[in-house]
């Protein structure tokens, strides 16, 4: 396997003294200055835009995307040095109607200066409006044909707009003058329309205007069925800041709104592309205002004219009306003077030929009376002998099936009977056995139960006898009274009383001298 030997050099080999970082830095400065003394024009576009406010300075970052506009390619650091900054940003605006600021194209007039502690950067002298208009314009185009390839340019104007657009979503800032001049003009219109406005509040100047507009959009789409039309306005600020509304996100996200959009964002000198694709442009928000009171105005008077056609028309039709209802009325008199006229000549006619024809008529219809009085009366004896015959036959059928019927009822009858009789004499036979059965239980029961109390009887008369109070004093016990009541315990008797003590051969009587209680008790 080889092996590679690298020679390594050293500065001695080289004879060659090293730099310091700014030595090298001052030799670039010094080849800068050298190659590039004079100013050149650059193209480039703004990334960021910082200005200083204290001190008046500009520092910008500016890109170079290349052709395909995608990546970037260059990219350095630019000052506008206070002295030029404030006339360079007021020419600029005053030319293209924008300030400076991020996404602008811009043709500039710069010098080469390489610090060497900050590097490269560009000093700003001059910039050329003109280079910025033209690319806006081209980027105004682009984006208009985008717009018509998609199909969104006229899409919106193809809506149709309500006659009376009362209900309406309003994209604008809450504090702007131009909303509030806008819902003041339509709250006190001169004719007393209500309208009903509903705010969606969106930042409508600056950079962030396109993401706040078309948050706003698909909100107002989400409830599309609330309003009749959507109306952006912007009023009160700087003219400079509408670029926002070249911007194809807003004008795809009107393009694609289900409901006609009408614009007054301000705009004095040229549409901006949202005018173009809204439905309907107007330059301010009174403007819109005004549009739309004239628009109820305009309605109102076409519904009066309308009215008054109307009335007019109803008048000459009811004149028309009531020329044909008199011809029709004449023609119809005529038309029943004729026709009566025909019914009495009839009438004559009929009357001549009846006072001829009646006995003739007479004869004819006796005739014929007495042929169908023939008829009836042979048919109804055939009827009649035929109906006899069935009634017959109907009796004896009856008769013959009723004692049919009467015969198996009596069988029936009997047999029922017979059950019956059975069923109840051994229900009889049943119940004397019971019966018999319960006698004899119950005069056992009654016989053991007397037997059963004659003898309690006889422990209790022996009880009574062995408590005898006269048994009690013959075995030497005595009976203590005070007036005639029995003396359980002292504390029924008192100092003094009388007391009677029964033996059993004779009776005590005595006085309570003293009481001494039994301590043991």
């Amino acid at each position: 396997m080889s092996q590679l030997f690298f020679r390594q050099t050293t500065v001695y080999e080289e004879f060659q003294t090293p730099l310091s970082l700014f030595e090298l830095h001052q030799q670039i400065r010094e080849e800068l200055e050298i190659s590039f003394p004079d100013s050149y024009w650059v193209v480039a576009e703004i990334a960021q835009i910082t200005p200083d406010r204290r001190k008046g300075h500009c520092y910008v970052t500016l890109v170079d995307k290349g052709d395909d506009a995608r990546n970037v390619v260059a990219q350095a650091r630019a000052t506008i040095w206070s002295a030029r900054f404030s006339m360079l940003s007021r020419f600029f605006e005053d030319k293209t109607g924008q300030p400076l600021k991020a996404g602008l194209k811009i043709l500039f007039q710069a010098t080469v200066r390489f610090h060497e502690l900050y590097g490269l950067s560009l000093d700003i002298q001059n910039i050329d409006p003109n280079y910025t208009i033209g690319d806006l314009a081209r980027q105004r185009q682009e984006t208009l044909k985008r717009l018509e390839a998609e199909g969104l340019l006229t899409a919106n104007k193809e809506l149709e707009l309500e006659e009376v657009p009362q209900r309406l979503a309003v994209i604008s800032s809450a504090t702007a003058a131009g909303y509030q001049d806008f819902i003041h003009q339509l709250q006190n219109n001169a004719y007393g329309y209500s309208f009903h406005t509903t705010l969606f509040p969106a930042t409508v100047q600056g950079n962030d205007a396109p993401a706040s507009v078309n948050k706003a959009m698909a909100l107002i789409a989400n409830y599309k069925e609330r309003f009749d039309a959507i109306v952006i306005i912007r009023g009160g600020g700087s003219q400079t800041d509408l670029s926002c509304f070249d911007d194809y996100s807003i004008a795809a996200s009107i393009g694609n709104a289900p409901l006609p959009v009408l614009t007054g964002i301000g705009h004095e000198r040229d549409e901006s592309i949202a005018d173009l694709v809204a439905h309907t442009r107007l330059k301010t928000p009174t403007a819109v205002a005004t549009f739309l009171i004239e628009r109820f105005r305009s309605f109102e008077e076409y519904t009066e004219g309308l009215y008054d056609s109307i009335r007019m028309f109803t008048a000459q039709q009811l004149n028309l009306t009531e020329d044909k209802l008199e011809r029709v009325r004449l023609r119809i008199s005529n038309t029943t003077k004729d026709f009566l006229q025909e019914g009495r000549d009839l009438l004559e006619t009929l009357s001549r030929g009846l006072l001829v024809k009646p006995k003739a008529f007479l004869d004819s219809q006796k005739h014929t009376v007495s042929d169908l009085e023939r008829d009836i009366s042979a048919c109804t004896k055939d009827r009649m002998h035929q109906r006899e015959r069935y009634l017959s036959e109907l009796a004896v059928c009856v008769e013959g099936k009723a004692q049919r019927y009467l015969h198996m009822k009596e069988h029936e009858l009997n047999t029922l009977s017979h059950c019956v009789e059975t069923e109840v004499k051994e229900n009889i036979k049943l119940k004397e056995i019971s019966f018999t059965k319960q006698s004899n239980k119950l005069a056992f029961a009654t016989a053991r139960k007397l037997q059963t109390d004659e003898h309690r009887l006889k422990l209790i008369e022996a009880s009574i006898k062995a408590n005898n109070p006269e048994k009690l004093l013959l075995r030497g016990y005595t009976l203590t009274l005070v007036n005639g009541r029995i003396i359980k315990s002292i504390a029924q008797v008192q100092d003094g009383d009388v007391v009677e003590t029964r033996m059993k051969d004779g009776t005590i009587h005595s006085i309570i001298v003293n009481k001494e209680a039994n301590d043991t008790l």
